[in-house]
């Protein structure tokens, strides 16, 4: 029986940019990193309030790094999207979708990490009650 997820993977193809990607933009904790028995060079990060990791992979045996559009990303929940996308873009990372304001003060855009993933960021709106 599932008990819970644990962390989701992701391969890429340079390490260390992809690192200083969720390091330095998104502000994840690096938790952990390794070589695994096979030699895949793994990092696992987290968010400062979540229990799953996030896991970058290299491992050249399995051939280049394709991501198709629209074919996967995380959603992380920021508390103002738009000092984020201000800080993110003068680290050379603008926002590449949004923001798209709700009407409850909430919104939501996208910005592209290192080897085409999409990373979707969520302001969550004001609570109604």
């Amino acid at each position: 029986m599932i008990k819970k997820l644990l962390h989701t993977r992701y391969r890429v193809t340079d390490l260390e940019k992809t690192v200083a990607f969720y390091r330095d933009v998104l502000g994840l904790e690096e938790t952990r990193r390794h070589t695994s028995g096979r030699g895949s060079q793994l990092v696992f990060f987290k968010a400062p309030e979540s229990e799953e990791e996030i896991e970058l992979c290299k491992y050249d045996k399995s051939g280049p790094v394709v991501v198709g559009p629209d074919l996967t990303h995380l959603a992380f929940e920021v508390d103002d999207l738009e000092k984020f996308a201000k800080q993110a873009a003068a680290k050379g990372y603008p926002l590449s979708d949004g923001p798209h304001p709700h009407g409850d003060g909430g919104a939501i855009a996208f910005i592209d990490a290192p080897e085409g993933y999409e990373i979707e960021l969520i302001q969550p709106g004001r609570e109604t009650g």
